[in-house]
């Protein structure tokens, strides 16, 4: 059986400066209890490499508590990176999809890197909890979207409503508006978008 991680090590390598020495810190967390792992990833979110960051942001989602959920939430609304943002959003689901909904929702709607806003799509796209009706708000955002890549995202989860509506009836209503925005994407400038939302009215 190997020896555990010796914290202060762990510690003095994380807030080294060097991300060669810093990740591979942060990575050996997975082998610390919550209680010691959480405050050496809130140091590495102190960091200046944004990997450093992204990859906390990251350790965050599976070592779970009070104090990383409100870390990762200053993360998404504040950090100055796209993608430390985008893999804050992407851990706020971990902690639980019913209470970083709204988080996540606020960061679409504020954050215009696509980076993030794909982040949020995908997080959610395929979550088993995720509220039709939530998801139905956030494809309309995504559709509306300068970026295509967001708004291949957005067709996508119109695509899945639809397919929820075609098993049971009580999503009827949701998937009659998800169809419709389906069949206007057809008319997108961007081939991935039509195609996305061909393969979505196939079912």
């Amino acid at each position: 059986m190997s020896n555990p991680p010796d914290l202060q090590q762990l510690r003095d390598a994380i807030t080294s400066g060097d991300p060669g020495r810093s990740m591979p810190a942060l990575a050996a967390l997975r082998e610390v209890a919550v209680e010691e792992a959480v405050p050496l990833l809130l140091l590495g979110l102190e960091q200046e490499a944004f990997l450093v960051r992204s990859l906390s942001c990251a350790g965050l989602g599976v070592k779970r508590n009070e104090a990383g959920w409100q870390a990762l939430v200053r993360a998404v609304e504040h950090d100055p990176d796209a993608n430390v943002r985008a893999e804050a959003a992407n851990s706020l689901v971990s902690h639980g999809l019913e209470r970083a909904w709204p988080l996540l929702l606020k960061a679409f709607r504020r954050d215009d890197q696509w980076l993030v806003r794909c982040s949020v799509l995908s997080a959610v796209a395929e979550h088993p909890e995720a509220p039709a009706g939530g998801l139905l708000e956030l494809a309309s955002l995504a559709v509306d979207a300068g970026d295509g890549t967001v708004r291949v995202g957005g067709a996508e989860i119109l695509g899945r409503l639809v397919k929820q509506g075609q098993a049971g009836p009580d999503d009827g209503e949701i998937a009659s508006a998800a169809r419709g925005m389906l069949q206007r994407l057809q008319a997108d400038a961007d081939h991935r978008v039509v195609a996305a939302a061909l393969n979505g009215l196939q079912g």
